[in-house]
């Protein structure tokens, strides 16, 4: 191939590139579309049965054999407990995990099959965590069908997340921060703690609501361990018996009555605004800190 033809040739190729080009946004198009078109039916279809099922009666009561009866308090107090020891659990592992990888361990093997093992276990299912939680907290340790049992099994869930993420906001604050603090005689974790974490914070922030969020809408592991699907009162501590949001709208939407449906519903929208809260949250937070960082 000579000199002509190495120039000419990707003229001649430019308007099929620009054809395939037209083609893929067309499909992108489409996906989209379809996505959102199907995400509008569901929010339609619960909102149109659960928004006449919510009132404070429906928030206070516990759940009933009667579908105008039952609410929702048991599973909401179960929720919020096990998304807070969840929280109390893996957020420190987690972070810390993600600082000490990123910024003290060897860049040797050994940290590169750690990595490869975490990025891993972040792909793997729920149930397989929901089985190594019921093998490890319910029967070895002896946990039970406790709060504490599921809790710890959504840390376990949710820590590969939270390393990555952690990680991945620390690797976006440029290097020249940690230089600079390092050339004017602060040491490694000087530099981590008042430099490095603070740029870091809004995308860890981000990561950890995401994974937050994730626990809150998980129903496998909490099933798996044996959560109750029926309670008729509020956890005390982490070693009671509990049911959770998930549970309970697996439970009335397995139903043949339509109540049970509509409470299904209902419930649903609850989940639904629980996490948008949390996911408000942490934009809320992550702009702030941004602000904070810029000025």
């Amino acid at each position: 191939m000579n000199r002509t033809q190495l120039t000419t040739q990707p003229h001649t190729n430019l308007p099929r590139r620009k054809q395939h080009e037209r083609l893929f946004r067309a499909l992108c198009f489409l996906a989209t579309t379809a996505g959102v078109i199907l995400l509008s039916l569901l929010l339609y279809n619960i909102l149109r049965d659960g928004i006449p099922r919510l009132n404070l009666q429906f928030l206070t009561a516990f759940p009933s054999r009667f579908p105008e009866r039952a609410g929702i308090k048991a599973a909401l107090i179960g929720s919020l407990w096990i998304v807070s020891i969840t929280a109390v659990v893996a957020l420190p592992i987690g972070i810390a995990a993600a600082i000490y990888l990123e910024e003290f361990a060897p860049r040797n093997r050994l940290t590169a099959i750690i990595q490869t093992n975490i990025a891993n276990l972040a792909g793997v299912p729920s149930i397989i965590y929901a089985l190594l939680g019921l093998a490890l907290f319910v029967r070895y340790l002896a946990l039970g069908r406790s709060i504490l049992a599921g809790a710890l099994t959504m840390s376990l869930l949710i820590l590969p997340t939270i390393i990555i993420t952690t990680q991945e906001a620390l690797r976006a604050v440029p290097r020249s921060y940690r230089h600079g603090a390092l050339a004017l005689g602060a040491t490694p974790w000087q530099t981590v703690q008042h430099i490095t974490l603070p740029a870091a914070l809004p995308g860890i922030l981000t990561g950890i609501i995401l994974a937050i969020s994730r626990a809150t809408g998980e129903s496998a592991p909490l099933v798996t361990i044996g959560a109750l699907v029926y309670v008729a009162y509020t956890p005390r501590g982490p070693m009671d018996s509990f049911t959770a949001l998930p549970i309970q709208i697996f439970n009335w939407a397995s139903r043949p009555q339509h109540g049970f449906h509509q409470a299904a519903a209902a419930a649903s929208i609850v989940l639904l605004l629980v996490l948008l809260l949390l996911n408000a949250t942490a934009i809320y937070l992550r702009n702030r800190y941004r602000a904070r960082i810029r000025n």
